[in-house]
Formats: C-alpha cells, structure tokens, sequence
C-alpha cells in the first residue's frame, strides 16, 4: 500500500524513536476505513517512546492517552510539546496493560500497535482486564506481529539466527488470534486477517542502528521474513 500519512514521520530523528518494525505505517494500514469517530478519546496501548500516540493526535485528531509500562511518561511528554501537542491532546501514562488506571468505559477506543502480543494471549485478558475501560459500542484495533503459520513444534533455523524459541513463543498465526479474540463474550468480532505490511515495516526497522535492530539482521538477511508477517484485529465492544 502507499503510506501518504506515514511520510511526514520518516525523519531519522523520528525513526530513532522506533522500537520494531515500522509502527507508523502498520498504524497507517490498521486504521484504513476505521470507525472510530472524530474528536475521540483513544487509548494507545503499549504506546512506547510515543511516536505512534503523535500519529493518532496529528493526523486523525483523537485525544491520545499514551500508556506504557516501559518507558518514561516525563520523557514522553517533552517529545510531545516538542512536535506541538500538549496535554488536552495526549497524556502519557505509565500503566501496566494487565492493570489499567482508568474508569470504567472511558475509552471510545482502544488502539494497541505492536505489543498486544505480550500481554493479549490470556483469553480472559479482553473481558477481564481491557474491554471495561472502552464504551459500549466502542472498537479495538490492534495490530501484531505474527507468523504465517504457526511452527513452534518445529522452528526454521533462520528465526533462531536472532530470537529464541521463548522470544518467539509471543508470536502466531491468524488461527490462533481468531481462536483467542473469539472466546470474548463481550467483544463483537470484525476482522481477523493478515496484513500487507511487513517487508517495509521490517525495512526501516533493519536501517536502524539501535543494538535491536542489528540483532535482527541476522534472521531476516537469512530469509526469516518469509515465515513472518502482521495481523489485523477488529473489535467492537457488545
């Protein structure tokens, strides 16, 4: 696809802000023909250093609370005055995914880009732990790297050239996330379905020159990305 929003953030500054695989344009992808109404207040869940929450406030309007367990919410929200937003238009949070701060059905959305894969594997996690905080009628998009079919029993030796078989027991196939969201009872099913983004988001990430990014070389310039890919999920909260 053509990535017209996703240019303006190709600056290597930005792009050092990076923690995998292009984020911007798998959001970019993610949010083609979404519903999600205007003026909305959006969780971007597993936001990391921010760009993706920059993205979601600049270029469709949504107030953006971005929440992370990892990175620093006062380091964030500098990034975020310096590329002129300010805290009507997006709050950093420092939360674990699994224990939300929030109150209940406070979100018109919940958007989570690379990373729902840690913490999304419980079939209990979207009942229990994500869908109370978004309003009824309210919808998910996420957005997770996977494989094209799942192959932990026998793993290509051209994965273990970067990750181990604990590092990529995150990652599976449609099947298995269509099996997982299907079990909600409160979660109306959209779409469960491979993305085209890959070569190109793993493209700019392998430019990087963050340790991470060197270390994943050496699977993909072996030909891991053809066992790889990205996986679109649509919800809507019953």
């Amino acid at each position: 696809m053509k990535y017209v929003r996703s240019e303006a953030y190709a600056t290597p500054e930005l792009m050092a802000k990076i923690m995998g695989p292009n984020p911007i344009k798998l959001e970019e992808e993610l949010l083609q023909d979404h519903r999600i109404p205007a003026g909305a207040v959006v969780c971007d869940l597993g936001s990391g250093q921010g760009l993706t929450s920059v993205f979601l406030a600049k270029e469709y309007g949504f107030t953006v609370y971005a929440t992370d367990l990892w990175s620093d919410p006062e380091e964030n929200r500098r990034f975020f005055r310096e590329m002129g937003l300010d805290d009507r238009q997006i709050i950093p949070v420092h939360a674990d995914a699994t224990a939300l701060p929030f109150e209940k059905e406070f979100f018109d959305a919940v958007i989570s880009t690379d990373s729902y894969n840690y913490f999304g594997r419980d079939p209990e996690y979207l009942d229990q732990k994500l869908l109370p905080f978004v309003k009824k009628g309210g919808y998910l998009y996420i957005a997770i790297p996977g494989m094209k079919r799942d192959c932990h029993e026998d793993l290509p030796p051209e994965l273990l050239l970067s990750w181990t078989p604990e590092q990529l027991a995150y990652m599976h196939d449609v099947p298995y996330w269509r099996n997982m969201v299907e079990q909600s009872r409160d979660a109306e099913v959209i779409e469960v379905g491979e993305m085209e983004s890959n070569d190109e988001v793993w493209s700019d990430w392998l430019k990087q020159e963050n340790e991470y990014a060197v270390g994943d070389r050496k699977a993909m310039e072996a030909g891991g990305g053809k066992y790889l890919n990205f996986i679109r999920i649509v919800l809507r909260k019953k």
